[in-house]
């Protein structure tokens, strides 16, 4: 009998999922244009070829050649731990119109007053980018522009600029003719991303790339052009505010648990050294529904503030809203609330934010948010100038969270003056018995000069101590 012909087969490049016939969406990742025809390799072996370097023992390899170089802007340094290495590729992603061309072209700028610098932008003309640089103060002899779509021609600059540093706006515009597809889909921006990773490596040259982001907020294009880069910084910030955050998703040289802060304006963007100030509001009497807790962003504390609204409702099913925190957090505390405190809520709405726009994904902030519901709910304030940390459990008790210290010297060196934190949270909270650690409730205990330190085991014993 003739032996069949196998049948090609499809495979998604994002996941691996693999059909029969080939669909415009991945049935496993739901990716878009990713399922491609997987033919039928059979093993080939690989022959030895020529190599860029020889290999060395670990101890001669020269470690200063991957030494960070600061860019000249004090808030990115701090994300990508400390500047730019050579070779290093950064993708910055961020919504439209949040500033991510104005803080490259300003990061451009700087490091063009001592290297040379090629900025390829493929979104706007070189004129509307001038102008952009007139209005910002970005004008330097060695930061060079072009303003190209293609990357054939993109690699004819560079290698006619040879620059140190290479800023690409952004990889959804640039197209080449070596893979099939538009630019700005799958295909080209997994090849284009490859060719600008592979320069990089080659010339030790440090490249900055600005991705675009999706409706749901995630990085568009292949899940590959993350893991092709060394850098992925997220540009976050309301559009109707000033404020813009910097923050590190993956960083192969530094720390992910940075944030930089800057303020955006008509003249350009300036990095914000000491944001303590920006996520509490200024008001000279305490109102009901706020209380203020301090977050821990990498090793910069911010004191930021939690409101929250409770109203009435004939509503069948009342309204649970937040911005700026968890949603599942939130109504999670509502319930320990309902369930160990014995607040009804059942028939009202209830609404929490934060002040300034910052989001606090900390557990240290449970207790600010938990106050601040019971304070709307009694429509009574909160003593002035406290600040609460610690996270709830939810049989109602307090744990304690990781640098409590330096959560409160930053409190006190704004002028707060007592602080709730959990049990077992400072030395004077709790003693050792048999080798186990018991929690024994103390008074108010003198943190620093004009501030004390109040701590609390449980929900129950945390609200006594406010009201």
């Amino acid at each position: 009998m003739a032996k069949t012909a196998q049948k090609p087969g499809y495979r998604c490049a994002e996941c691996g999922w693999r059909t029969p016939k080939w669909v415009g969406r991945c049935g496993e990742c739901q990716a878009w244009g990713t399922v491609d025809e997987e033919g039928a390799r059979g093993a080939t072996v690989v022959q030895a070829g020529a190599t860029s370097a020889p290999a060395l023992p670990i101890g001669q390899v020269k470690a200063e050649v991957a030494a960070a170089r600061t860019t000249g802007v004090g808030e990115l340094d701090r994300v990508l731990g400390g500047g730019l290495v050579p070779g290093a590729v950064v993708l910055l992603a961020g919504e439209p119109g949040i500033g991510k061309s104005t803080l490259l072209l300003e990061a451009a700028a700087r490091i063009a007053e001592r290297t040379t610098v090629l900025y390829v932008t493929g979104e706007e003309s070189a004129a509307q980018v001038r102008l952009r640089a007139d209005r910002i103060g970005a004008i330097q002899d060695q930061l060079y522009l072009a303003a190209e779509t293609e990357l054939a021609a993109l690699v004819t600059h560079v290698d006619k600029v040879q620059p140190q540093l290479l800023v690409v706006d952004s990889v959804q515009t640039i197209g080449t003719t070596q893979a099939t597809g538009v630019p700005g889909g799958v295909t080209q921006v997994r090849e284009v991303a490859a060719n600008l990773v592979r320069l990089a490596k080659e010339r030790n040259m440090a490249t900055l790339i600005v991705g675009h982001v999706t409706k749901e907020g995630s990085i568009a294009g292949p899940r590959t052009l993350e893991h092709l880069v060394d850098v992925v910084l997220s540009f976050e910030g309301d559009r109707h505010s000033r404020l813009r955050m910097v923050r590190a998703i993956k960083n192969r040289f530094g720390p992910t648990d940075e944030v930089g802060c800057f303020d955006l304006h008509e003249r350009g963007i300036e990095g914000i050294t000491d944001p303590s100030g920006l996520f509490v509001s200024r008001r000279s009497e305490p109102v009901p529904g706020t209380c203020v807790t301090v977050t821990v962003e990498g090793t910069r504390p911010l004191p930021a503030e939690v409101q929250a609204l409770v109203a009435r409702t004939d509503a069948q099913q009342p309204r649970r809203t937040s911005s700026g925190l968890d949603t599942y957090r939130v109504q999670m505390i509502l319930a320990v609330l309902e369930r160990r405190l014995n607040a009804r809520l059942g028939g009202c709405d209830v609404f929490t934010a934060t002040v300034g726009g910052i989001r606090l994904a900390d557990p240290a902030v449970d207790l600010s948010v938990m106050l601040a519901v019971a304070s709307a709910a009694g429509d009574k304030p909160l003593p002035a100038g406290l600040v609460a940390l610690g996270e709830v459990g939810l049989a109602g008790e307090l744990r304690p969270v990781k640098d409590v210290r330096r959560r409160l010297t930053e409190a006190a060196r704004l002028g707060f003056k007592r602080a709730l934190v959990p049990a077992g949270s400072l030395e004077e909270g709790g003693r050792r018995r048999g080798g186990q650690r018991a929690l024994v409730p103390v008074g108010p205990v003198a943190f620093a000069p004009g501030f004390e330190v109040v701590q609390a085991e449980n929900v129950w014993d945390a609200l006594t101590h406010v009201t």
